[in-house]
Formats: structure tokens, C-alpha cells, sequence
């Protein structure tokens, strides 16, 4: 063969090759999965009613499985390639080091200790700590009101919101802790514990699964940032992550979908926080 036409030959398959490489992504990054795989797989929670709820049938609803659904569309996933698995609080930065989840959308408050494991896009939303007690218990009106009669309260492993209380207001108050949140629930209506304690959003679910045992004090004592949880060093996902929430807030289906999955609970709809970044 001709020196010419060689030269030739190799710059095409050269040229060629490179666009393939281009095209296949980083499967390293969120993104680049999202593009090369059309695949993500996505921690929620299984047990908080009007945020993430896996059904009898299999189905996921709530707010946190809307903004990961939009998410995962914007990244050019649809639903029928994403993946849920159980994000339970004790889990979710192991999820996320191990490469067993590529995004944790699950009520994932921003802590500076969580972002020395973990990176954040957010605030996506922003909730307030409060309590939930038995209907008919008029003894808790506050979290300093634990401070008394050796009350018990609970709230689940890895989360900070019971030794805040401990630690804020009620010294005197026992902690009981529960792998998930519906099992503090059960205690609670069980009588084994006395309140329970998380973000008012969540707690204003469980009420109105149970209006005629529950009621949430409704005397929010905190501000807890709720962030999408992603592995360190992916800048580029973490933009794009970023960009699809925006876009979710500024089209109006973000408050769309606070409404259908807790408006029914007379949880009072926030407006959208500013995201950072």
C-alpha cells in the first residue's frame, strides 16, 4: 500500500476511535453513567410516608423519589432505568463509598461531619426538627418538657436529631434508638416510648397516616438542610445534579409535588431554598 493512502487510513481509525471513546462516558462519575448506561441506581427511604415509600406493590412515592426521579431524567435516565434501593440512616454514606448507590435522595440532612465522607447538592429543601406524640398526651409541649417524669424518646441510629434534644434541652430524657423511622413509630404507639423525634416533614407524614392516635407538636426547634448525597470529586455530576434541581424549582414541579405528597397533612408548603453552588 501506498504511503499516502496508509497515512490515511490510520488518521480515520484513529479519528474513529476517538469518537467512540467520546461516546461511551466515564463510567466512573454519575454522569458519565447516566450517559453511557442510561442506568442510575438511587438510595431512598422505604418508610416515611409523603417523602419515600416503597408500596405493597413495589412502587416508590414521595417527594424525595420525585426530585431523584427528575434528577435522573435531566441526567438522561428514565424511570425504567433507575434502580431504588433502601437508604436507612445508618447506611447512606456506605452506600454511596462503596459505589452501591450513585445519588442518596432520602431526607439526607447537610452536616460538616457527613461532608468530611461525602459531597451534597443542595439545600433542596429545608425542614424543621420537632416531636410526635400520642394524640391524647398532653405532658409533651416541647422538647424541655422531656426533661421530666423519665420519659423515653426515640429517633433512628446515625441521625443527630435525639442527643440534640439530649443535649439542647431535656438532659434528663432516655434515648431509645431504631434501625427506621416507622419502628420509633410502632414504640410510640405501643407505648414503649413517650415521643418521637425528626424533621417536622416526616413526623407530619406518620400524623396523617394516623390522625386519630398521632399529633406532631408543631413547635419546630431546629433547621435541618436536606441534600443529595453523592461520592467526593465528581464536579461535573455535581453541576448537572445541581442544574436539574433548579430547573425542578423554577418550572413549578417541585412545590407541585410537595403539595400531592404532603399538602394533605395541612403541612404548611416552604418556599424552595436557594441552592448553594
Amino acid at each position: 500500500m501506498a504511503l499516502a493512502p496508509l497515512r490515511a487510513l490510520v488518521v480515520a481509525c484513529s479519528a474513529a476511535l476517538v469518537l467512540s471513546s467520546c461516546s461511551t462516558g466515564d463510567d466512573t462519575t454519575v454522569a458519565g453513567k447516566a450517559d453511557s448506561s442510561s442506568k442510575l441506581t438511587i438510595a431512598v427511604a422505604y418508610d416515611q410516608p409523603g417523602l419515600g415509600l416503597r408500596r405493597l406493590d413495589g412502587s416508590y412515592r414521595g417527594f424525595d423519589v420525585d426530585v431523584a426521579r427528575y434528577v435522573a431524567r435531566e441526567l438522561g435516565v428514565d424511570e425504567s432505568g433507575i434502580t431504588f434501593t433502601e437508604a436507612t440512616p445508618s447506611e447512606r454514606e456506605k452506600l454511596l463509598v462503596d459505589g452501591a448507590a450513585d445519588l442518596v435522595v432520602s431526607s439526607y440532612s447537610i452536616t460538616d461531619k457527613r461532608k468530611e465522607v461525602i459531597d451534597f447538592v443542595g439545600p433542596y429543601f429545608v425542614a424543621g426538627q420537632d416531636l410526635l406524640v400520642r394524640l391524647t398526651d398532653e405532658r409533651i409541649t416541647g422538647p424541655e418538657s422531656l426533661n421530666s417524669g423519665n420519659l423515653k424518646l426515640c429517633s433512628v441510629a446515625n441521625t443527630t436529631s435525639a442527643q440534640y434534644v439530649k443535649d439542647q434541652f431535656a438532659q434528663s430524657v432516655q434515648l431509645v434508638e431504631y434501625p427506621n423511622f416507622s419502628d420509633c413509630v410502632t414504640a410510640l404507639l405501643a407505648e414503649q416510648v413517650d415521643a418521637m423525634t425528626t424533621d417536622d416533614v416526616i413526623l407530619a407524614g406518620y400524623a396523617a397516616q394516623n390522625p386519630e392516635l398521632l399529633r406532631v407538636v408543631s413547635r419546630p426547634f431546629s433547621k435541618e438542610e436536606y441534600g443529595i448525597g453523592m461520592r467526593r470529586g465528581d464536579p461535573t455530576s455535581k453541576a448537572k445534579v445541581t442544574a436539574a434541581v433548579r430547573k425542578m424549582i423554577d418550572t413549578g414541579e417541585w412545590r407541585k409535588s410537595l403539595e400531592a405528597n404532603v399538602g394533605a397533612s395541612g403541612y404548611p408548603i416552604p418556599d424552595p431554598p436557594t441552592l448553594a453552588g
